[in-house]
């Protein structure tokens, strides 16, 4: 594909830095290497956490939730993360067995600053820690210990901009293809989309913990 009329691709850090120039003061000040007093407010009342890896498989982005306080704050550098039960894919813990360096993004509803932490993630198991992170009796198999190497927060401007927390601006579900209707195209209608999706609450229900 030829490039288009005026396209230009950025490759050094020069060009880059030239278009954006210097970053603001309070940018820099809010990053620092350890969980403060402020910053655990945040972790501590977020229901919803991204945990961003890397792998020798790729990158891998995957959505963790519960109630909130769900990551426990351990010290100024650690937090704990149960692993709930998932669909065994395991595409981030087969990342940080390879490589611990882990990224995480705090969101609470209502709230438009998020939080992130940088670090890296030990894979423990434990079964007396684990046990503390009971739910419906079920405990999780691992913990996420995450260390802070750098924690600051993000400002508003991506949620305000998106109206992510806004009634009116929420999608209703049938507004998109259903999961059955999306494995049934991708597979070739080996999966029977009025059947995946007749079961799906049932599932959800007897696998959620």
């Amino acid at each position: 594909m030829s490039a288009a009329a005026g396209e230009r691709q950025i490759t050094t850090l020069e060009e880059l830095e030239a278009l954006y120039g210097t970053p603001a003061g309070p940018s820099l000040a809010k990053e620092i290497d350890h969980i403060s007093e402020h910053y655990r407010a945040f972790i501590e009342k977020a229901p919803f956490v991204v945990v961003a890896t890397s792998g020798a498989e790729g990158l891998d982005c995957s959505p963790r939730g519960d109630p909130a306080g769900f990551v426990r704050v351990l010290d100024r550098k650690r937090v704990l993360i149960a692993d709930r039960r998932g669909n065994n894919r395991l595409d981030s813990l087969r990342n940080l067995v390879a490589d611990p360096r882990v990224s995480l993004l705090f969101l609470i509803p209502g709230v438009n600053e998020t939080l992130r932490i940088n670090g890296r993630a030990r894979i423990l198991v434990d079964t007396t820690l684990a046990a503390s992170f009971a739910i419906n009796d079920k405990v999780p198999k691992i913990l996420l210990e995450v260390t802070a190497d750098r924690v600051y927060y993000q400002c508003a401007k991506a949620l305000v901009r998106s109206r992510l927390w806004a009634g009116e601006a929420q999608l209703p579900r049938s507004a998109l293809p259903s999961t059955g209707q999306i494995l049934e195209q991708i597979t070739n209608k080996a999966i029977d989309a009025a059947e995946h999706d007749k079961g799906y609450p049932e599932r959800v229900k007897q696998t959620i913990y």
